[in-house]
């Protein structure tokens, strides 16, 4: 009966927080267009608000509705999403969007049970889409509610753990208010992302803080738990931008590794940082460039940390003195390259260089 009251409590005060005090304001709030709330689910994973919200407004301006997504040239629809990061995110989006619009008859989805087998959609962004849209009584489950919930309730279990995760989903649905599910998952993720943020938490004058047990046992800094540590892998990347009259040689990236269907140049990876003179050298280098080619420019070493991946590497422009005979490359002029999508890797070389310029 006491978990039952308390569990009632929190429900109440976070509403009351809700009703009372939350200014947060994005673009997407309030919305009731699944089409609308299921991209900005898409642009916000692993994403912070403050970028994700201009990507929103992009895509909702260049495609209105599921339908335009689903028409759109693929190479212009990851154009629009450079620079968002985790592309596998922008296949997903295409592919459901082709998916609802030609296989749905351009009708989302309303039962949860559908949504969550929807491509890139999880059981958080289902929640989120069939509670925000259709008011279904889901509880959304993500960084921000089970810290939230970690602290107040005091659960010490890892929250990335199998077991956590299966703790904080019961606890999230049973604390979820039935007959208000769209506004109690607002108000709950606002919360987390406003008050009982990661860092610096705004516990003085916090209306949860009374029952909150890491307010209580001085427990904020420590809570929530987490189990596991990326170990992440150290790759090297050298990218020969090899110039033939104001052109360049280009592909784009295939599957199984990371900036999948994005653009790049030619890349050679070693298993260590070499210097370029020894690059220049090496067989698999001379296996490319058979013929007299003139040094332009090198670059200064560029770095990129991704979740599981830290990239470093630079760029070597060179200027061709005849064609090259390299299968999957295509020589393109300057101004088409332009309108390519990369990965920030390459684009951050792009900006600095302004290789792409008119001349």
């Amino acid at each position: 009966m006491k978990i039952i009251v308390l569990n009632r409590v929190f429900t109440n005060d976070l509403l009351l927080w809700h009703l009372k005090e939350n200014k947060r304001q994005m673009p997407w709030k309030g919305e009731k267009n699944p089409y609308k709330i299921w991209l900005s689910e898409i642009i916000l994973q692993q994403t912070r608000v403050e970028q994700g919200w201009q990507y929103y407004q992009k895509f909702v301006k260049h495609y209105p509705t599921i339908l335009m997504l689903a028409n759109a040239k693929e190479d212009e629809v990851y154009k629009l999403w450079e620079g968002l990061g985790y592309y596998s995110r922008c296949r997903n989006l295409i592919a459901t969007a082709k998916y609802i619009a030609f296989e749905c008859y351009g009708i989302f989805p309303e039962r949860y049970e559908d949504i969550v087998k929807l491509k890139g959609v999880g059981p958080y962004t289902a929640a989120a889409i069939a509670s925000f849209a259709f008011n279904a009584p889901y509880a959304v489950v993500d960084g921000n509610v089970t810290r939230v919930l970690a602290r107040y309730f005091g659960i010490t279990k890892a929250i990335d753990s199998t077991e956590g995760k299966k703790i904080f989903a019961a606890l999230a649905q049973d604390l979820l208010d039935k007959t208000k599910p769209a506004l109690y998952n607002q108000a709950i993720m606002d919360f987390g992302a406003t008050v009982c943020k990661p860092l610096q938490p705004l516990c003085t004058g916090c209306l949860l803080q009374t029952n909150c047990k890491a307010f209580a046992k001085d427990k904020v800094k420590e809570w929530p738990v987490k189990e596991k540590k990326i170990l992440k892998t150290q790759r090297r990347f050298y990218f020969i931008i090899a110039e033939y009259k104001a052109a360049i040689y280009i592909t784009k990236r295939s599957a199984k590794d990371i900036w999948h269907n994005l653009h790049q140049f030619i890349l050679i990876e070693t298993n260590s940082k070499v210097p370029v003179s020894v690059l220049l050298t090496s067989k698999e280098f001379k296996n490319i460039f058979k013929e007299k080619y003139t040094v332009l420019d090198i670059s200064a070493f560029y770095k990129q940390q991704l979740t599981h991946q830290s990239i470093d590497g630079c760029f070597i422009h060179l200027k061709l003195h005849k064609k090259l005979d390299i299968k999957g490359y295509s020589l393109l002029s300057k101004k088409t390259v332009a309108q390519l999508a990369f990965p920030k890797f390459i684009n951050s070389y792009l900006h600095n260089s302004k290789l792409l310029l008119p001349s």
